[in-house]
């Protein structure tokens, strides 16, 4: 059964986010995503699942993903600045809105397995996307890879979305994985975008985020 909620578990103290195997991830629910954008399921080597944690002062995510086929990555990754067009390559993607009554207004945040990354706030209007390149949201990012997997994580301040949850509050968002290239790329999504061609950008797509 598809989840229609994502729990973030909250937990009292930071860690930093090298910390890939940290007990603290153990206490968030895994968020399975095995369908494509389109709804149709993806094949089992493409499935990855995500874990939200959150303190008082920041949002964690980490996205653990099968890895069956051979890395579309940047053989020269620079990790020391946000990497344009990184959605062209493999990586895992995490889109917040943390005002569930403005859902056409959110952040974007993605994660290759070479550590790269890149940040960006998001306004749709009407058909037009507007988006802020210069947006800083100061997260820190981690990723490893493995023989048959890929991990990645990303540790976001709440500054950086203007807002500062409490328990029980509920924000809205989407979770994705880009994988493979050519004719056989994947797009999956959590919650199916359904669209005519790939698309993530469709807060009417986004579900609720739930701060236990």
């Amino acid at each position: 059964m598809e989840q229609s909620t994502a729990s973030v578990a909250y937990i009292a103290d930071d860690f930093d986010i090298n910390e890939l195997e940290n007990a603290a991830w153990q206490q968030a629910r895994a968020v399975a995503v095995t369908t494509y954008w389109s709804g149709e399921t993806a094949p089992e080597g493409r499935h990855f699942e995500a874990r939200l944690l959150w303190s008082d002062t920041h949002l964690y995510a980490k996205f653990t993903a099968r890895q069956t086929e051979d890395l579309v990555v940047n053989p020269t990754p620079n990790t020391t600045m946000k990497t344009n067009e990184l959605w062209e390559r493999d990586v895992c993607e995490i889109f917040i809105a943390p005002d569930r009554m403005r859902p056409n207004r959110y952040l974007e945040f993605e994660v290759a397995p070479t550590g790269e990354w890149i940040d960006l706030a998001i306004e749709i209007a009407g058909d037009v996307r507007n988006t802020d390149w210069e947006f800083a949201s100061q997260m820190k990012i981690a990723a490893d890879i493995a023989d048959t997997s890929v991990t990645m994580a990303i540790k976001v301040p709440f500054a950086a979305f203007d807002a500062s949850p409490a328990r029980g509050d509920v924000w809205l968002g989407n979770i994705f994985r880009c994988v493979g290239s050519g004719t056989t790329r994947g797009y999956l999504a959590w919650r199916p975008t359904r669209t005519e061609t790939p698309a993530f950008h469709v807060p009417s797509a986004f579900a609720e985020i739930r701060f236990e």
